[in-house]
């Protein structure tokens, strides 16, 4: 069992950057992976971003290409989601989570929401 605390969600204008960290503590997979999801309202979840920690490997959705920066930090145990020119689209709470890699998202944060305000 992994817990997972985030922080760094707020209220930015349009344009504007967020960068969220989960830090995770308790035991984890020898192989896992760490990733954040989004949540808005009336939609469904879906997946932002995502990163291997063994080799780093990163993983985004189309829409945040090129704006959104995931990495790792292995001596503090926490991955960081770099969010810049941020849009109101962007506007959802942001979960991150882990899991074994090649399996399914074994636990969760309870969430930060982000707004981008226009």
């Amino acid at each position: 069992q992994v817990q997972l605390v985030e922080s760094g969600g707020g209220l930015v204008q349009t344009g504007g950057s967020l960068r969220l960290s989960c830090a995770a503590s308790g035991r984890t997979f020898s192989n896992y992976v760490m990733g954040w999801f989004r949540q808005a309202p009336g939609k469904e979840r879906e997946s932002v971003s995502a990163i291997t920690w063994s080799g780093g490997t990163t993983y985004y959705t189309d829409s945040v290409k090129g704006r959104f920066t995931i990495s790792r930090d292995s001596t503090k145990n926490t991955v960081y989601l770099q969010m810049n020119s941020l849009k109101p689209g962007d506007t959802a709470v942001y979960y991150c989570a882990t899991g074994p890699e090649g399996g399914i998202w074994s636990d969760w944060g309870q969430g930060t929401q982000v707004t981008v305000s226009s």
